[in-house]
């Protein structure tokens, strides 16, 4: 096994089959899944030319986790924007924001857990309505470096969205309605999902 500061180099052959130069056998994706989420870092090059190919073989590895059952992580909403994404403008702001998003959110996913588990049967709507706060903020901030005065746009919207009950009268109403209620049902699963967990701990 590779340390946390190591980077193991994976090999990739014309026959799909993986190599594990740190451990000199070869691999399965279900493998590096679980490399993954042991926080062991690597890096996968096409064994004939060398090609860094480490992106479209996380990829895969994603889309397998995603066919098995009960397990998809990506609504498939999310799936819709993220591919409206691709050859827009704001492509090259899009990586950053989904960066930062998953950062902040694993640095912080214990006291979410507890949120979860305290708040969901309380002021769910409250607990969303902090999480758009965060995500709007981090995608402000990303807007910044690639164009300060569209950041500085959003942060003045955000303000006014907030402050009467004529903001929610709106073009946007029906696309944050949609947002909140697609927020509503991924929180449910999380918290199906949390619960299944806390009960198989029990057993």
């Amino acid at each position: 096994m590779a340390r946390d500061s190591d980077v193991t180099v994976i090999k990739k052959y014309a026959n799909r089959r993986l190599y594990n130069t740190g451990t000199s056998t070869y691999v399965t994706l279900e493998n590096l899944a679980t490399m993954v989420k042991n926080n062991e870092e690597f890096v996968v090059q096409d064994a004939k030319t060398g090609e860094d190919i480490t992106h479209s073989v996380l990829t895969q590895i994603i889309f397998e986790q995603e066919n098995k059952g009960g397990q998809n992580l990506m609504p498939i909403a999310f799936l819709r924007q993220l591919i409206r994404f691709y050859g827009d403008q704001m492509q090259m702001v899009i990586p950053g924001y989904l960066e930062q998003t998953m950062s902040a959110f694993s640095k912080e996913q214990e006291s979410f857990r507890e949120q979860m588990a305290g708040a969901m049967t309380q002021t769910p709507m409250k607990l969303m309505e902090a999480q758009v706060r965060r995500n709007t903020e981090m995608f402000r901030q990303a807007m910044a470096v690639f164009n300060p005065f569209m950041a500085g746009t959003m942060g003045e919207a955000g303000t006014a969205s907030g402050a009467g009950p004529a903001a929610g009268n709106g073009p946007g109403t029906d696309s944050r309605d949609d947002d909140l209620k697609a927020m509503r049902e991924q929180l449910q699963r999380m918290q199906e999902r949390l619960e299944a967990i806390d009960a198989r701990k029990a057993e």
